[in-house]
């Protein structure tokens, strides 16, 4: 199925990853219609149309899903019973399956490993008894992680040694968890990548990140990696893509200890780590994901100039200004009204041509 221009998109979520999505999707002469439970989402001024209301109410999905064409989603905590319900009255891309594993960390540990990719030691932690046995196994310096929910560091407690146990259980009140042993690893690197139902894969360059409170701050393409390595990372992500039968852009976030990359985290969305692209590469992440999931051909995912993405976070948003006098610099504000701390409000992208 390859959608003609005119047709209409619909996208579960209305924050900024929405709102370059729906951008992208103007841009090949598609509409958009925004399903999002929070009033004033900043993907609503830039979509021809938008609901307001829970993802749990099967009436207001109902009508939406007779609206559009075909439906996506911005962040993976989109409920599963949500996107299940829509796909059975219009196309979804990427799949409530994919999702699924996307969402908890324990099932994509299980995933990976059953792909022969390589991942943190982990352990299923229903319990104190279960993280007892996974400390005994796995030892400490560990991290105890919510399976669900959990993202710029929310949900994870650090363990330094298995007298900190019952009191990280208790800070995640309840919450089924997963310990993962610590990787001491050289560099953080995520691969952003689109695929089509046919199979067509094109990855952007590997990106390096750094983090600041748990939140990326920084990226950079291309990633100072070996070529063993960045070829390693590109498998990776296509064997995850052919694995989950993913219909879209996606990320996989890795940890890389010496040549070998280990599997982090899996992102069934368009991803922080690839706003470079925006910018930075001839098709960007946003449009890939929108040809893809409209059965167009996947643009080309080359990169154009050396690229370095800065985070606007908080109050570090103020930054805008110094940054917008920059040459060659461009600047992607979100149009969230309220600055709070640990927010992302934009994005910059500096870029570097070869001379």
């Amino acid at each position: 199925m390859m959608l003609k221009p005119g047709a209409t998109i619909g996208i579960l979520g209305g924050g900024q990853l929405g709102r370059m999505l729906a951008i992208a999707a103007a841009r090949l002469g598609f509409h958009c219609h925004i399903y999002c439970p929070e009033a004033g989402s900043p993907a609503f001024e830039v979509a021809r149309a938008h609901t307001v209301a829970a993802y749990e109410d099967e009436a207001a999905l109902a009508e939406f899903a007779s609206q559009v064409d075909v439906v996506t989603l911005e962040f993976e905590n989109v409920p599963v019973a949500a996107l299940r319900f829509v796909a059975s009255r219009v196309p979804v891309a990427p799949s409530a399956d994919a999702l699924e594993i996307a969402q908890d960390r324990l099932a994509e540990k299980t995933f990976a490993t059953k792909l022969g990719l390589g991942t943190a030691p982990f352990a299923d932690v229903p319990d104190a008894v279960a993280l007892e046995a996974g400390i005994a196994r796995i030892g400490t310096p560990a991290i105890l992680k919510t399976r669900r929910f959990g993202y710029d560091g929310k949900g994870q407690v650090k363990i330094m040694a298995s007298g900190e146990a019952s009191q990280a259980l208790a800070d995640l009140r309840g919450a089924p968890a997963i310990l993962e042993g610590f990787v001491r690893f050289s560099r953080e690197v995520s691969v952003v990548a689109a695929r089509k139902a046919d199979g067509a894969f094109e990855p952007f360059d590997v990106t390096e990140n750094e983090h600041r409170n748990h939140i990326l701050d920084r990226s950079v393409a291309p990633a100072q990696v070996s070529q063993a390595t960045r070829d390693k990372a590109i498998a990776a992500a296509r064997a995850i893509g052919d694995g989950l039968g993913y219909v879209g852009t996606f990320a996989v976030e890795f940890f890389v200890v010496g040549d070998e990359v280990i599997v982090n985290e899996i992102a069934p969305r368009v991803h922080n780590s690839g706003h470079w692209t925006l910018d930075g590469a001839i098709t960007c992440q946003f449009e890939q994901h929108i040809r893809a999931i409209a059965g167009w051909p996947l643009g080309n995912p080359a990169r154009i100039a050396h690229v370095e993405m800065l985070n606007l976070v908080g109050e570090g948003t103020a930054r805008w200004e110094a940054l917008a006098a920059e040459p060659s610099t461009k600047i992607h504000l979100y149009g969230k009204a309220e600055i709070r701390a640990g927010r992302k409000m934009g994005h910059a992208t500096r870029l570097r041509f070869p001379t």
